[in-house]
């Protein structure tokens, strides 16, 4: 961890403070302090407490005892004797005066709780010794049991947040996240930004409400505007239809709102009535070649007016915007088809166009490995015979 990382913002509603320099003797790692009740006359302290990942304090007791509530991120509790418990956003711990215990964030992710004084009158800390790193590790690997890799990609998209099953189903969330943010991201050298794009269009195309609002999350920690994650789903309506995608920009919409993003964003249309015909036929050709205009001389004439919605609408509506280049463009419908299942004449063209913008095979194979944890094995399977068929 580096000595200057930042606290991730939105970590919890409360403020993380200034480090923890009084009581850094007594922990290991950065940790920061927000006192938040300091009432003499009730005999009341509280303070938020906020740990970098793998920071811990040191075993230690209070003869009036604790109270501990998760915040944000994930962390741990430990008492002498005892296995190490997971803490996630809304865990309380009721910590019995003079129990020796420890508490801190997990390996890879960022902890805040509030730590509640009871019997203040007179309650002291008895400080011990520091937790080893082999105690600190034997106590944290029951949440996960991430690879070295796995939880440091874990960590890139969802700094200090929490697996929704990783409390529940520990042994589902050890295996999926292993193999999403381990296996399938050492294939390929897309970068961080274009993983979490084609995912992101995956789940739009899935309609799944949850993955797509933690994507979302992971979009936006890691540098993606809200102008290119509004994107993603404006570029999915002609591939999925406006009922797929309008409960999930309802969801992008509120989260944007939450971080202060004023609403409506600028206009990225680039055509009018009178041309979008036009340059959504341009951009076809560029594209696909000037096959496409085979596509409108052997139309029968009843069938006429869907290649003049493709020009006009799919392509002069929606693929002329701004924000996206063609080359990611391509790469997001391509990840659309695949996660739809069923569309294999169009993921093949969609193929072609990639190979046409630039997006070679070994990309298309590295998107769909991407992909696999996200919409398994048939689609996956599928969109690789098609990858072999035409780029071969």
């Amino acid at each position: 961890m580096k000595n200057n990382e930042a606290v991730p913002q939105g970590l919890s509603i409360f403020p993380t403070g200034n480090a923890n320099d009084a009581f850094a003797q007594y922990f290991t790692g950065r940790s920061f302090l927000a006192p938040v009740v300091n009432n003499d006359e009730l005999k009341t302290h509280i303070s938020n407490v906020t740990f970098e990942p793998s920071c811990r304090n040191n075993w230690h007791s209070h003869t009036g005892g604790q109270i501990l509530i998760a915040v944000g991120g994930r962390g741990y509790y430990q008492e002498k004797g005892k296995p190490g418990q997971l803490l996630l956003p809304g865990d309380v711990v009721e910590i019995a005066p003079n129990v020796v215990h420890w508490h801190g964030a997990a390996p890879d992710s960022w902890f805040s709780h509030l730590a509640v004084e009871c019997n203040g009158d007179f309650n002291k800390n008895t400080w011990l010794d520091p937790v080893t790193d082999e105690e600190y590790a034997e106590a944290t690997a029951g949440e996960y049991g991430l690879t070295e890799q796995a939880a440091a990609n874990v960590g890139t998209w969802y700094p200090g947040a929490a697996d929704p099953i990783a409390k529940t189903d520990p042994e589902l969330s050890q295996i999926f996240n292993n193999f999403a943010f381990g296996d399938t991201q050492q294939y390929g050298n897309l970068d961080t930004r274009a993983r979490i794009l084609v995912t992101l269009a995956s789940t739009v195309a899935q309609n799944t409400v949850t993955e797509f609002r933690k994507v979302v999350g992971a979009a936006l920690a890691n540098g993606i505007s809200p102008e290119e994650v509004k994107e993603v789903l404006y570029h999915a309506v002609p591939y999925c239809g406006m009922p797929r995608v309008e409960d999930l920009l309802g969801v992008a919409n509120e989260i944007l709102l939450e971080k202060g993003v004023q609403l409506p964003l600028a206009s990225h249309s680039v055509v009018t009535q009178a041309d979008r015909q036009e340059k959504g036929l341009a951009l076809q050709v560029e594209i696909f070649g000037e096959g496409i205009h085979n596509g409108y001389k052997n139309s029968p004439a009843d069938q006429l007016h869907i290649q003049k919605y493709l020009s006009a609408n799919c392509f002069g509506d929606y693929q002329t915007r701004t924000v996206f280049d063609k080359k990611m463009r391509e790469l997001l419908t391509f990840s659309i088809l695949v996660s739809l299942g069923g569309c294999e004449p169009q993921v093949k063209g969609h193929i072609a166009g990639n190979l046409g913008v630039g997006n070679g095979r070994d990309t298309l194979l590295a998107v769909v490995t991407q992909l696999l944890p996200y919409i398994g094995y048939p689609r996956t399977l599928n969109a690789i015979s098609c990858i072999n068929e035409v780029a071969k």
